[in-house]
């Protein structure tokens, strides 16, 4: 297990970490480190893209070691380890953590589920028995089963769902006897692919998650060592409808540094609340003369809608950055 750390740097295993405990979760533990150290994790986390499975195994054990390490004395290291959980993140993500700290070599079929891709997970398990399957399913979070679902063939999906729905306490001893099948799966595979890590949009979805000055600090530390991959962070944690979270004067201000073509174009297939967030903005007339304009206007490439909207956030953020106007956060998940 130790030679699956031994490619990983320091800050590659902090990153892969993180990545671990979910965007607030990481959130929570950023603020307590020290900017450099924040610059460091941040740039291997936005960096990371492939990892393997033994390489997250061995993180999330290290971890583990360490903890009990230094646990003090009168203290168990698993009630010390929970109390360092909780504290750090949470009493919800605590527990989807510590379930693979605490448990562990005893969970590692089911834990590497969590990080494959949703085409390997339903190659793993589509000639289980439906209640395995099942099994399976709950155990991962809802955005990955319901990429693996469709992947499963189609005469059982029904009958996977309706087992799910009505498992309510599962036997941990049907748990282990499930993750020693899987256990063996992997061990037996010899060409498993490694666990897909979206590195670049979880930095951004963790940077949203920060105090404004830090996530501003931090992405500049970034774009000083790479400015491509800081740009491409920026267009990942600030998109086009996250204009919906400036206020009206913000926006008058903002609509005022915008050319009514490019508006027009920037305009062409987003939400109706986009829209109507310029609309209520303008004076009736201008409202009216927008509204005509992009009816008339004719299909337009989406490259070129992007590259104005592009533009407008630009603008948008430079004004942020004069205090002109303020950039609420967004929320949920980034496109």
């Amino acid at each position: 297990m130790a030679d699956a750390r031994a490619e990983l740097s320091g800050s590659q295993c902090a990153a892969i970490f993180l990545l671990g405990v979910g965007e607030e979760g990481a959130a929570a533990i950023m603020k307590h480190m020290a900017p450099k150290e924040v610059q460091r994790v941040g740039e291997a986390m936005a960096g990371l893209q492939d990892v393997s499975n033994e390489q997250i195994a061995s993180v999330v054990q290290d971890f583990s070691d360490k903890v009990s390490s230094v646990s003090p004395i009168g203290i168990g290291a698993s009630d010390f380890t929970r109390r360092v959980m909780v504290e750090a993140l949470g009493e919800k993500r605590a527990r989807s953590m510590l379930n693979k700290v605490m448990q562990g070599n005893t969970t590692k079929g089911m834990d590497a589920l969590k990080w494959m891709d949703a085409r390997s997970v339903a190659g793993m398990i589509n000639s289980e028995h439906p209640q395995i399957i099942a099994l399976v399913l709950a155990s991962l979070d809802g955005e990955h089963a319901a990429q693996v679902l469709p992947l499963l063939p189609n005469e059982i999906r029904a009958d996977v769902i309706l087992r799910i729905a009505r498992l309510e306490l599962i036997d941990p001893s049907a748990l282990r006897e499930l993750d020693q099948v899987l256990e063996k799966q992997l061990g037996d595979s010899q060409e498993f692919p490694p666990a897909s890590v979206d590195g670049m949009n979880t930095a951004a979805s963790i940077l949203n998650h920060l105090d404004t000055s830090d996530e501003m600090a931090l992405l500049a530390s970034v774009s000083q060592v790479d400015g491509d991959l800081g740009e491409k962070i920026q267009d990942l944690m600030f998109v086009f409808d996250n204009l919906l979270s400036i206020d009206d004067r913000g926006m008058q201000r903002l609509i005022r540094e915008i050319s009514g073509d490019s508006l027009v174009i920037a305009l062409k297939g987003v939400d109706e609340q986009v829209k109507n967030k310029f609309f209520k903005n303008m004076s009736s007339r201008a409202a009216e003369m927008l509204k005509e304009d992009l009816e008339a206007k004719g299909p337009v490439k989406l490259s070129d809608v992007e590259a104005q909207q592009k533009e407008i956030l630009g603008i948008a953020t430079q004004l942020a950055e004069d205090g002109e106007i303020f950039l609420g956060k967004g929320g949920g998940d980034f496109v």
